[in-house]
């Protein structure tokens, strides 16, 4: 049968033990002298043996009492350091974050974020996962990230997904390229074009792949796994590429020319994901204000 043995308790039997005097101790504890007689008679009734031996000029431990004297110091040390830890956790003095996020937005726009909640709270730990789409939701899945920043995919359905930003799309392609005179283009006029592109399965690839064939573009060319091999290649005359504006970082090359792409709903939507029906942690629901607050700005395009 489990003790009933609750923190006050435990309190008033240290005071008594520090004390040896009953009016003392309840003085210490806040309660009458008979409050805390009643105190230690409950403590001593659940534990089966008498703490104290008292009489009328003092009070001293039992051996029953002095055995269980460290425990009871362990074990209040144990509260207290249980119940710190949580109000620091509430007050955002300590904790933790898993964030998982598109290597785009993880190299690009999300550190200055990162900096800023930091800023705010140095004492939380932020773990970052740069991962694609699919690996972004496995980490949900297995507990390591508590938010995603991610993109649509069949999989979202699973979890609680709510919109944050969208990302549009540019063109690159080098300065001396027949389409570099233009500050805008519409998509139809890259049939014939090379591309380079982000190799399929990525997010970015199959939102660019499904508006091209829809007008009966097939983009074919050098497929590549980093947003930095892309520009080189492009840089190097191999192709053009289509990129999401939050990557634009990635094209500053004095070589490339970035163009508006002039096509409705162009555009790479990003969200928030978590695991349905679960309480983030008072350091996540800070971390998602920070993001609901925020916003890319547009001039990155204008600098390049």
């Amino acid at each position: 049968m489990p003790f009933n043995i609750s923190p006050r308790l435990l309190q008033a039997f240290l005071a008594l033990e520090e004390t040896r005097h009953f009016t003392r101790a309840a003085e210490r504890c806040c309660v009458s002298q008979s409050a805390l007689s009643g105190m230690i008679k409950r403590l001593e009734d659940a534990l089966g043996s008498r703490l104290f031996d008292r009489n009328t000029r003092n009070v001293s431990l039992t051996p029953e009492g002095q055995l269980f004297a460290e425990a009871a110091s362990r074990l209040m040390a144990d509260f207290d350091s249980v119940f710190e830890n949580l109000r620091d956790h509430v007050a955002k003095k300590r904790g933790h974050i898993g964030i998982a996020a598109l290597p785009s937005l993880a190299a690009g726009w999300l550190p200055h974020l990162l900096a800023q909640y930091k800023q705010t709270y140095p004492g939380i730990h932020i773990e970052l996962f740069d991962s694609n789409s699919d690996r972004c939701l496995d980490l949900l899945q297995e507990g390591k990230a508590d938010v995603a920043i991610t993109s649509p995919g069949n999989r979202i359905v699973e979890f609680d997904a709510e919109p944050l930003f969208a990302d549009r799309f540019y063109l690159v392609c080098p300065k001396d390229h027949a389409l570099a005179r233009f500050k805008s283009i519409q998509l139809k006029q890259l049939e014939h074009q090379s591309f380079v592109q982000l190799r399929k399965g990525t997010s970015v690839r199959q939102l660019i792949d499904a508006r091209l064939e829809a007008i009966g573009i097939r983009a074919e060319g050098l497929e590549v796994e980093q947003l930095a091999t892309a520009a080189g290649l492009v840089a190097a005359g191999l192709g053009v590429a289509i990129v999401p504006e939050l990557t634009l970082f990635q094209f500053q090359d004095k070589r490339l020319k970035v163009i508006s792409i002039q096509e409705d709903n162009f555009e790479r939507p990003l969200l928030i994901v978590k695991i349905k029906g679960k309480s983030l942690s008072v350091a996540a629901n800070a971390f998602m204000g920070h993001l609901q607050k925020s916003s890319p700005t547009r001039s990155t395009c204008d600098s390049l």
